[in-house]
């Protein structure tokens, strides 16, 4: 019975995929994409010099975490391991990936800067399939997701479409910051995914004001170096997530949880009436 619906939500997936690419129109690469605000050669003679050392925060971080995985028991399940030790790989190997590819920006280039963060966009997938949904089909579904991931590179690579590649970086930010909301946790410090998920966003709007940012900063910093920095971030947070978590005693979504929170505001704010009517009518009285 589970297998079965598994295979019609992986068959949804692929149909709703396929209908995707048949309605809408080919996203090819702009060559316009790797022409930075920022080109400066600042020291050391790097090119691209923030722009390139602004990567470093991903090493550190993506260090941190895999030390995390293995150095204490922070995981009740196993697929859970495998699943955050792929994701930090991926944030590791952004690192070096991104800094390579803004040594020297072009199309080729560009696959070794998108491919570790697409391994990390769909581990972190699995993650939550994992935490919230089923250990069993969470922990298959590692390697299918990061070898879709890997494919829309290829696909982009070799067809000049971006569609897939879209999809697939995409469909987390949506995907992700809803189960958080709507799926009772595993652990504590669910909030932590929306912090993670509001830095991604942030990160995505300076990457697309590149120019203006470096404008508006008196050629000082670009959005793309702050679009670095502000990604980074999403390990960060999940990274303290892991070191801070614990078991969840009363397993409520964030969603039930605010409901929760939002009654005894409006129980206080009708005891506080209340008291303050009483004391009215007692100051009358006297």
């Amino acid at each position: 019975m589970e297998r079965g619906k598994q295979l019609c939500a992986w068959g949804a997936a692929v149909l709703i995929f396929v209908v995707l690419m048949v309605v809408t129109p080919a996203i090819p690469q702009s060559e316009e994409y790797h022409n930075f605000a920022d080109q400066r050669e600042l020291f050391l003679g790097i090119p691209n010099t923030l722009n390139v050392i602004s990567n470093i925060p991903f090493l550190f971080v993506g260090v941190v975490g895999l030390t995390l995985c293995f150095y204490r028991n922070y995981f009740r399940l196993q697929g859970e391991i495998w699943g955050w030790s792929i994701f930090f790989l991926g944030v590791t190997a952004v690192a070096f990936g991104s800094s390579y590819y803004h040594l020297k920006p072009n199309d080729a280039r560009l696959v070794w800067d998108r491919l570790p963060m697409t391994v990390a966009f769909t581990s972190i997938m699995a993650i939550f399939i994992i935490e919230r949904v089923d250990e069993k089909t969470g922990t298959t579904s590692i390697a299918p997701l990061v070898i879709a991931g890997i494919l829309t590179i290829l696909y982009w690579r070799f067809f000049d479409d971006l569609r897939p590649y879209a999809l697939i970086q995409f469909l987390p930010c949506i995907i992700i910051p809803l189960m958080a909301i709507l799926i009772p946790p595993m652990y504590t410090h669910s909030s932590y995914w929306l912090w993670a998920a509001g830095f991604y966003l942030l990160a995505k709007v300076e990457e697309a004001e590149d120019k203006q940012i470096y404008k508006w900063t008196n050629h000082i910093v670009s959005g793309h170096t702050l679009k670095h920095l502000f990604a980074a971030m999403v390990p960060v947070f999940l990274t303290l997530m892991l070191a801070k978590r614990d078991i969840e005693p009363e397993r409520r979504s964030l969603l039930q949880k605010w409901k929760i929170y939002w009654i005894r505001i409006k129980e206080n704010g009708l005891k506080a009436e209340r008291l303050e009517c009483e004391y009215s009518e007692v100051s009358t009285t006297v």
